[in-house]
This record gives C-alpha cells, sequence and structure tokens, in this order.
C-alpha cells in the first residue's frame, strides 16, 4: 500500500508539473513530464495504472501533439517487456484508441495494429486478426516510409489469403502497382521542402523492396492457384525470376524456371501465352534443363504430339515437382496438361487440313467420336477455334478466322459480282426482245 500511495503521490506530482508547462506553452517540459509518469509506472510495474494515465494524458484539456507523441512512442517501447500476453494486447489496445483519430501518430497505430495481429495469429485467430488489419488504409500515410507501406499492405493480404477471403485479398492487392518493385529507391531520396512531411525511416523488420517483391508475387500466385489461372502463376514465377539475387544463383532460378515451363504449358492457347513461350526459349538458362526446353519445343512444333508417349517421359518431372519451390502442381494440372495437348493437337490439324472425317481426326487424337466431338465444340465455344461439323456425313469443316476487313472485302466482291450478273441478263433480255421484234417485223 505504501508503494501504491508513493506511485501516486509522484504521479500526482508530475502531472502537475505537467500542467504548469502545458499552460505555458512549453513543449519540451511538457513532454518530459508526460514521459516521466510513462517511466514512473512501468518501472514500478503497475501495468493498469500505466494504461490509465496513457489515456489520462491523452485526454487533458490542450494537450500538445509533441506529448501524445512522446508518452506513445514511450510506451510502445514496453510491449515486449510485458509480463504476459494479456498484459501485452491491453497496452496495445490503449495505445491504439489513443492513437485513433490522430495524424501525427498515425504510423504508431499502423504499428500497434500489426503487433496485434500478430499475437491473435499466433493465438490461432486468424480471422480476428484479418479483420483486426483491414481497419488501417495505410496508403493515406504520407510519413510512412514506402516499404513499410508495401509490407503492411501484404500482411493485409496474406491474412486474407489464409482465411481464403479471395475477393478481399484481390482488392487490397489492386493497391500495390508492381511497377513499384522497379523503382529506383535512390531516386526517391529527396530534400524536403519546408512545411512538408518527413518521411519516416522504415524499422529494422522491414524486408527490402525485392524482398517485397518476391513475397507480393509469392502471394499472388497462391491467388491465382485458387482460381487455376496458370498464365497469371506463369508471370508471377517470371517476374520472380527476373530479380538479380534469384537469376545469379542456379539452386534459385532452376526449380522456378522448371514452374515457369509447366505453367506455360499448362496455360490456354492466345497471344500472350505464346509471346511468353517464344521468350523462355530464348533463354539461355533453359539448356540446364534439357527436359524443359524440348517440352516447349514440342508445344511450339506445329505438329501432332502423342499424349501416352509425352507423358511417359514427364511423369517423373510432374511428380518431382513436390520437392521443388512451389510444391506440386496438383491433380487438376495434370488432366489440364492432358486437355492442353488434345487442343494443340486440333490446332494442329486445323493447320494441315480444310476438311477432315471425324473418324480420322478421333484416330489422330487418339480419342474416341463423341470426345473428339466434345473437344472441337469446347473450343469453338472458346473462340480459340472456327470449325463446322457435319454430323450426318461425320465431317468437320476448318476455316480461318477473317478479321473485320477480310469479311467488308469478300461482301464486296460478291455485291459485285452480283451487280455484274444482273447487268448481264439484262443485255441478253434486252437482245432477245430486239431480234423478236425483228422477225415480227419481217
Amino acid at each position: 500500500m505504501e508503494g501504491s500511495s508513493g506511485l501516486d503521490a509522484a504521479i500526482e506530482s508530475l502531472l502537475n508539473t505537467e500542467k504548469q508547462c502545458r499552460l505555458a506553452g512549453d513543449v519540451a517540459g511538457t513532454r518530459k513530464a508526460a514521459v516521466d509518469i510513462v517511466e514512473l509506472c512501468f518501472k514500478d510495474g503497475a501495468w493498469k495504472t500505466l494504461n490509465d494515465q496513457i489515456v489520462v494524458l491523452s485526454k487533458r484539456r490542450g494537450q500538445l501533439k509533441q506529448a501524445i507523441t512522446a508518452v506513445v512512442q514511450k510506451a510502445m517501447e514496453y510491449i515486449d517487456v510485458a509480463p504476459d500476453v494479456e498484459t501485452r494486447i491491453e497496452l496495445i489496445k490503449t495505445l491504439s484508441s489513443v492513437a485513433a483519430g490522430k495524424i501525427y501518430v498515425e504510423i504508431e497505430r499502423a504499428r500497434l495494429i500489426k503487433r496485434l495481429a500478430k499475437i491473435k495469429e499466433e493465438q490461432g485467430k486468424i480471422d480476428e486478426a484479418a479483420e483486426i488489419m483491414q481497419e488501417v488504409a495505410v496508403e493515406t500515410f504520407g510519413s510512412m516510409a514506402k516499404t513499410e507501406k508495401l509490407a503492411f499492405i501484404l500482411e493485409q493480404v496474406r491474412l486474407c489469403l489464409d482465411r481464403q477471403d479471395y475477393v478481399r485479398a484481390q482488392i487490397l492487392s489492386r493497391k500495390i502497382s508492381p511497377r513499384v518493385f522497379d523503382a529506383d529507391t535512390s531516386k526517391d531520396k529527396k530534400k524536403p521542402k519546408d512545411g512538408d512531411n518527413m518521411v519516416q525511416e522504415a524499422p529494422a523488420d522491414v524486408p527490402s523492396l525485392l524482398e517485397l517483391k518476391r513475397i507480393y508475387y509469392e502471394l499472388m500466385i497462391r491467388y491465382y492457384s485458387h482460381n487455376n489461372d496458370y498464365l497469371e502463376i506463369c508471370r508471377c514465377y517470371k517476374s520472380i525470376y527476373e530479380i538479380p539475387s534469384i537469376k545469379e544463383d542456379p539452386a534459385k532460378w532452376t526449380p522456378i524456371l522448371r514452374k515457369i515451363c509447366w505453367y506455360l504449358v499448362l496455360a490456354p492457347h492466345d497471344p500472350m501465352q505464346s509471346s511468353l513461350l517464344n521468350a523462355t526459349l530464348e533463354d539461355k538458362n533453359l539448356s540446364e534443363i534439357p527436359n524443359f526446353r524440348l517440352l516447349l519445343k514440342q508445344v511450339v512444333t506445329m505438329e501432332v504430339i502423342q499424349w501416352t508417349k509425352l507423358w511417359e517421359f514427364f511423369k517423373d518431372e510432374y511428380e518431382n515437382e513436390k520437392n521443388l519451390l512451389g510444391g506440386a502442381l496438383g491433380t487438376k494440372a495434370a488432366e489440364d496438361l492432358k486437355l492442353r495437348i488434345i487442343e494443340h493437337n486440333i490446332l494442329v490439324v486445323s493447320k494441315y487440313y480444310s476438311r477432315i472425317s471425324l473418324k480420322r481426326l478421333a484416330d489422330l487424337l487418339c480419342l474416341s467420336l463423341q470426345e473428339a466431338e466434345k473437344h472441337i465444340s469446347d473450343m469453338v465455344n472458346s473462340k480459340a477455334l472456327i470449325a463446322k461439323i457435319d454430323r450426318p456425313m461425320g465431317i468437320v469443316s476448318f476455316r480461318t478466322a477473317q478479321d473485320s476487313n477480310g469479311v467488308l472485302n469478300s461482301w464486296a466482291s460478291n455485291l459485285e459480282k452480283l451487280l455484274d450478273l444482273v447487268e448481264k441478263s439484262c443485255h441478253q433480255i434486252h437482245k432477245e426482245t430486239m431480234i423478236h421484234k425483228a422477225v415480227l417485223k419481217a
């Protein structure tokens, strides 16, 4: 009791000192008195009193910004040395409530929220941690370092992915432009003008910009894997592959390049996929993994690929992916790989044949008649192929796609032929009429 009364008396004395300094407009004196109160509570181990005094100091009439900032920053140093988790959570909540709505301690509040979310995650409360993190919109903080902003948003995205909230994860990920990772950080360090907010240095535990780039694309791979968007997954791996620290180490880039090759083959055929495929084939590092170079060569070459032979050759490589970076491709990927090979074969056949019997096409694709017809119909529906099936005759007709100019030119040509035919017909009718009249006169 004596210790408690002694602490109360000391706090009362410092509060009087703080009041005198505050009313006199003495910024340094007010800040020192406020910080001394916080230190006194900490040294005495009075954590409840500490929380109460932080709230009291923040609510005093005409309290100076500098004093509140100093109190919050000083109290944040004591979070890690709190005796138990409950005390730590209580202190964080007190500080974040004091900092709420105050622009001059917005960065401190963001850091407090991040700590609280980490504690909740360690307790297994992923949903609660994600909701806590979403309260803060760091993209509006002008004085926060760019790397710290990125790290905070990426943490928000990760927690949303952990709780399988893919819609919110996508919304949050769009706050980050991929171009920000390619910016030259040396150009950002400009001398601040008078009146500008000073950008604070990022804490030591915040990763570098290139490390954040890797984390960002790894999170985006998790997001796109949910939708099986193979082309976007491939582009993410490509961006990771371009990071200098990874490109210099064969042990790091080899599994990533393998993934790029797999996802390129798994991606549906379109101009972007074709461009990436050709760019990857020109990569010198591909010669280090000859099997994957052969796989891409087969897909690029306009020849029919025998699925059974291809799968026998690459099955071990496919199974081995589970032991490498990024993990296994999954059973769905194996089905999609077979589908892509069938689509490739249909495109090859359409290039060399204008008309082919459905039976012969099914033989070339190693499929039944019903399966061959289904795959052609799916490709026509997705506008990857232009074809017509004459089911009674069992004939498939392929034709090349025409652009709008080609269609208009063909219409103009047909109209011209029609008008010529009409003109010749009129001329013949007129000629016959004249001959008939001449015979009658005679």
